[in-house]
């Protein structure tokens, strides 16, 4: 039955799902059509909204791209490399590959999400290239599949803002610490479930093999070492560039300043603290100054969908924001909640939200006045609530292509390649998310 389902939506995505920057391209006009015929403002207003937050975000996008670009770095490391290409070998049938990269991302993601994407899709790769007959469209898919605990770990954007000092919604609810979010049974539970459906849904989505669509060889080929080796006649500048010692300074300085952080303030993770912990063991894998800089340079190239659609979500992230258009989705279903039935209500609602706004953190801006508001009111779970929108971010995902691109980037592949075994993949998770929103 999985297998029928999963055909009958990649049929669907072929035929109808275009480019993710035309998918975003047209994103924007339903918002804007929506914000002058739903909200009381001109198409005029419309457009200034638009304008006005076409670069709003780029203090955030810088942040998810280091978090993309320092987890690729990470992956592509010497250590890491050797570990996925050994992991790899464990699986000697395609039915074994898809569920170790399935297992194997899922982990990755709860650890750090632009690690897991980045190391899923590497991963995926690696089995591929050890394991004949492998499907490789189902294998990066599989890779991407595993972004639904992402929002569950150790990046979670909305869990690790709303625990931080001066973000949007701290005047209105205060800070919500990540002892009520991340580390609550419901979180782990969600987490866990997840990390296990991943493998056994990808496995049973399984083509036969006279369905297996074959892929250009060039695909597999191993990437190149970034490790450079200096000549007897390498200049000062040259030895400086390679020098081990400069790497050893960032990675002591990184180690003492992350030591001291979680020292003063436990462990309290947030973007930033992420990104420096996977930089500074990014750094001192890769050994030297100038080979870590050409690891930054080869993950970059995956940042390149991103950074051009980006800014048109930002457009459409405040056109939802200042128009009202967003609250008045998310009333429509917070509005005829309880307390008990308030996160799922809040899920679903985010998982709307989630194709106009793709981001947690925007997420945590757009609904968060809304949502968190109403949950005080009602004497619902904060923690919960803020949960909740997060993982019907995570969620829908599934559906909206915008962060497979780095994986696609990485794997060769295009979108539909993968988003029908991904919108299967949504009808099958949302049980879980469901079960530990309302029973835990």
């Amino acid at each position: 039955m999985v297998g029928v389902i999963s055909r009958f939506f990649t049929n669907i995505v072929n035929k109808y799902l275009p480019d993710p920057l035309v998918f975003a391209i047209l994103l924007t006009i339903i918002t804007f059509v929506l914000g002058i015929t739903i909200t009381p403002h001109s198409a005029m207003d419309m457009v200034n909204m638009w304008g006005d937050g076409f670069w709003n975000l780029l203090a955030f996008a810088m942040q998810m791209a280091l978090v993309l670009v320092t987890g690729h770095a990470l992956a592509s490391s010497g250590p890491v490399k050797k570990g996925m290409s050994r992991l790899a070998s464990v699986a000697k049938t395609p039915a074994q590959g898809v569920m170790l990269v399935g297992f194997c991302s899922a982990v990755a993601c709860v650890i750090n999400w632009g690690f897991g994407l980045v190391v899923g899709a590497m991963f995926a790769r690696e089995v591929a290239r050890r394991v004949p007959k492998s499907d490789y469209r189902l294998l990066i898919a599989t890779a991407y599949m595993g972004f639904l605990t992402w929002h569950g770990g150790f990046s979670a954007s909305v869990p690790l803002v709303a625990a931080t000092a001066g973000n949007p919604m701290e005047k209105m609810v205060g800070l919500i610490p990540i002892s009520n979010t991340i580390f609550t049974p419901y979180n782990i539970f969600i987490t866990v479930g997840l990390v296990i459906l991943v493998p056994l849904i990808a496995r049973m989505m399984m083509p036969k093999e006279h369905e297996i669509v074959s892929i250009d060889p060039a695909l597999l080929q191993e990437e190149v070492s970034v490790a450079k080796v200096l000549g007897p006649d390498a200049t000062w500048a040259e030895k400086i560039e390679e020098s081990r010692i400069l790497a050893w300074v960032v990675g002591l300085l990184g180690i003492v300043y992350l030591g001291a952080y979680f020292s003063q303030k436990g462990f309290n993770l947030n973007v930033n603290t992420v990104n420096l912990m996977f930089l500074t063991i990014g750094i001192l894998l890769h050994k030297t100054p100038m080979a870590y800089a050409r690891a930054i340079s080869a993950a970059a190239r995956g940042t390149a969908g991103i950074l051009i659609q980006f800014p048109f979500y930002a457009g459409i992230q405040i056109m939802m924001e200042h128009s009202g258009l967003g609250g008045i989705i998310t009333n429509w279903f917070v509005n005829v909640a309880t307390a008990e039935t308030f996160p799922i209500m809040a899920f679903f609602s985010s998982a709307l939200i989630n194709f106009a706004v793709p981001s947690g953190g925007g997420h945590w801006v757009v609904q968060g006045p809304f949502v968190m508001p109403a949950a005080q009111a009602l004497g619902a779970d904060m923690g919960k609530a803020a949960m909740a929108i997060a993982y019907g971010e995570a969620w829908m995902n599934m559906a909206q292509p915008f962060w497979a691109l780095p994986a696609l980037a990485i794997a060769g592949l295009g979108v539909r390649d993968i988003m029908g075994y991904c919108v299967t993949a949504l009808l099958f998770s949302g049980v879980i998310f469901i079960i530990g929103l309302h029973f835990f």
